[in-house]
């Protein structure tokens, strides 16, 4: 087959920029092949180079005395004790989902679980953080139903748990939705796996499903805006397998007990040429293919095609040769194709052989360490202008609002179609508010996992924006006990070649350090989705934050609900914060003022103060969107009775000020909490009391039957119009 000519318009559609491509000539010193151009546009684009936001990547904390790796690999690994770890990472598959939701959230899912298992992990958890258009916009209601239904039909099929998320709606994400996907898996701290290649003439190994031409081009599909042309992309979207995954899973599981793996990494974006570059890249060594070797499924494949697609559940290993047969016979056990298809040299080579030709033969390193880097010209998010008040709202009205939304409805509608119960170990599900719990079969310790953002407080001020997401995940975690260990970030913004994009990443990147640091949640892995545009116009800013927190013992947990008659407290002092809030936007559709600030040694002390306190808690949770008010009714409608609470003004029982807790206790152990937090400087104020067949506030009241209907209705209405 003739290679097509190269243009200035094939080389515009590869998503190169002229200095890019004069960069590309001066490297290889002459004009590239079809196939080279390809392989440049992969390993060059936003998606895998990360061009655009390495230098800001940098500045994040990144160590601590619980990291055994942070950034760089497929996942980060923290240790948990007793010679295990936890190795996890959260990663996007936005324009994929948006395009076709179902196979679009499915393929994400898998591409996650395989970045934890190829380490040698085996995957325990999964979470997913889903942004939206709003439920009226005439495509949201499909996407949605898609990316549910994709999300739970690749977990449920594979077997791992999902165990927590969210779930939000914006107008922002009209034409552009988010799929950020998560997955945790145990190992041992000693059996743990690298993608460095390493030793040269080893062989270089395919493992897996077979090469089709699904999900060419990709990578460089998911670093360019949409336009008007979206449903031309569709063919750039991978079909996923999830039993396929699942025995890919046990083989390489299974290999990896036989000492014959030297490096192994899963072929995500950009296929076969990302996982071959990075292997080789990463051990300072050249990689030599013979794409006669890649088993395909379907014929007459050019080498173009097999570098670039992204068929999924597919691995590349560099191995011990004298186990080639031990690996073989493993893998021909599972049904799984076991294929060598090259071997490592010494010189820095990316060489590609086809039929007896050469159809690439670049300078390896250029393409991963030496790719583009760009200081991109920002500016920093002028202050926002204070709220000037909001119109007047009964407490009662201001609550239907919420829970009459999509945002803050109940979410059983998504997450019961997970299985959340898979291998047996979860101890707390979705639903229950604040953190999934996973307990580390055959011991009495469990691992939390949350994810958080709120987009509206980045927007308004990306830098507090940026701490209170890594805040809140320290809260969510520290309300049932956990102490919280790691983080991993999903940075999804916009077009960053706009100055005033590139300023809300940067004021983010800025405010997650920061409160990283001060919490001790150093970032292990990550993810940058930019460009998340349709037609000029940005989603929201939403960095999201996935972390986990460790509970040395299930007695450390707190997983209770409020007892009839228990005391409301909240741990941290409240002011009344309305700017940003969910109040204003849902009862008001309102977007304007500051977010709040985010006091980092408040959160710190308070949440400390709650994790030694607990034995005095019978439940807890954060207080975030919706304040006071929302907290205290989903707690008190999980319990199955109402609540009390005095405050009867609005900024009281909806503001959104930071580094607080809403917790329930006896009246014997509420005086002891009391007597504790003077003694530590906390503020902690009586607030109401569980119990009854009404919420009220102050001396206004409705029924927790009435409402607790309209919560758990309200979602399903919206998506099923």
């Amino acid at each position: 087959m003739e290679e097509p000519k190269i243009t200035t318009d094939l080389i515009e559609a590869h998503g190169l920029k002229p200095d890019e491509y004069d960069s590309l000539l001066e490297i290889l010193g002459r004009e590239p092949t079809f196939t080279e151009l390809g392989i440049f546009s992969a390993m060059w684009n936003e998606h895998c180079s990360y061009k655009s936001s390495k230098k800001w990547l940098r500045t994040l904390h990144t160590t601590g005395e619980q990291v055994i790796c942070g950034p760089g690999e497929n996942a980060g690994v923290v240790d948990i004790g007793d010679g295990q770890a936890i190795i996890f990472k959260m990663e996007s598959h936005n324009h994929p989902s948006y395009i076709e939701p179902h196979q679009g959230a499915a393929t994400g899912v898998g591409g996650i679980l395989r970045d934890v298992f190829t380490m040698g992990a085996r995957p325990i958890a999964a979470m997913d953080s889903l942004s939206f258009g709003m439920p009226d916009h005439p495509k949201t209601s499909h996407v949605v139903k898609g990316v549910v239904e994709g999300v739970g039909s690749y977990g449920n099929c594979f077997g791992v748990p999902n165990v927590g998320g969210e779930v939000r709606f914006h107008p922002s994400y009209n034409g552009n939705c988010l799929v950020n996907a998560f997955a945790a898996g145990l190992a041992d701290t000693d059996n743990i796996f690298y993608c460095a290649a390493s030793g040269i003439g080893m062989p270089v190994v395919y493992l897996g499903a077979k090469t089709g031409r699904d999900g060419v081009g990709g990578a460089t599909m998911a670093s360019a805006e949409f336009d008007d042309t979206i449903e031309e992309k569709r063919p750039t979207v991978q079909v996923g397998d999830p039993f396929t995954e699942k025995c890919l899973m046990e083989a390489c599981m299974e290999l990896m007990r036989t000492d014959s793996v030297i490096s192994i990494q899963d072929m995500g974006a950009a296929g076969l040429t990302c996982s071959a570059v990075e292997m080789g890249d990463k051990g300072g060594l050249g990689i030599k293919l013979h794409l006669d070797a890649v088993p395909q499924r379907e014929a007459n494949m050019t080498a173009y095609e097999m570098m670039l697609s992204e068929s999924q559940e597919r691995m590349l290993m560099v191995l011990k040769p004298e186990k080639e047969a031990e690996a073989r016979a493993i893998f021909e056990k599972w049904d799984l194709d076991f294929a060598i298809v090259g071997e490592t040299i010494a010189e820095d080579r990316f060489l590609i052989m086809h039929h007896n030709e050469v159809k690439a033969d670049i300078p390896l390193s250029k393409l991963s360490s030496s790719a583009p880097e760009y200081d991109r010209p920002w500016v920093e998010t002028p202050a926002a202008a204070p709220l000037a008040g909001l119109p007047e709202i009964g407490a009662v009205e201001a609550l239907k609002a919420l829970i009459g939304s999509p945002n803050y409805a109940s979410k059983h509608w998504v997450y019961e179609q997970y299985d959340t119960q898979v291998m047996g170990d979860t101890v707390r599900r979705p639903g229950l508010g604040g953190a999934g719990i996973v307990r580390i079969h055959g011991t009495d310790k469990a691992v939390a996992f949350t994810s958080d953002v709120t987009p509206r407080y980045v927007k308004a001020n990306p830098f507090e924006g940026g701490k209170q997401a890594v805040a809140e995940a320290y809260r969510n975690l520290t309300a049932v006990g956990a102490l919280p260990l790691a983080t991993t970030d999903n940075l999804n913004f916009g077009n960053p070649e706009k100055p005033e994009i590139m300023g809300q990443f940067v004021g983010a990147i800025k405010g997650i350090d920061a409160a990283c640091r001060a919490l001790d949640v150093p970032i292990v892995s990550g993810n940058v989705s930019l460009y998340n545009e349709t037609d000029g116009t940005g989603i929201l800013p939403t960095p999201t934050i996935g972390a986990i927190g460790l509970l040395k013992s299930l007695d450390d947990l707190i997983a209770g609900l409020p007892a009839d008659g228990d005391i409301a407290l909240v741990i941290g002092e409240t002011k009344g914060h309305l700017g940003q809030s969910a109040l204003a936007f849902e009862a008001f559709g309102i977007e304007a003022g500051d977010a709040p600030h985010v006091d980092l040694d408040a959160e710190l002390a308070n949440g400390t103060f709650l994790r030694t306190s607990r034995k005095l808690l019978n439940a807890a949770t954060d207080l975030a969107d919706g304040g006071l008010a929302l907290a205290a009714f989903e707690m008190a409608e999980g319990a199955g009775f109402g609540v009390a609470l005095d405050a009867d003004d609005i900024p009281t029982l909806f503001g959104e000020d930071q580094a607080r807790y809403l917790v329930a206790t006896s009246a014997a152990n509420a005086d002891a909490l009391e007597a504790a937090a003077k003694a530590a400087g906390v503020p902690v104020s009586r607030v109401g009391r569980f119990g009854g067949s009404e919420i009220a506030f102050g001396s206004v009241s409705a029924s927790m039957t009435e409402l607790s209907t309209l919560y758990r209705t309200a979602f399903a209405a919206a998506i099923e119009g």
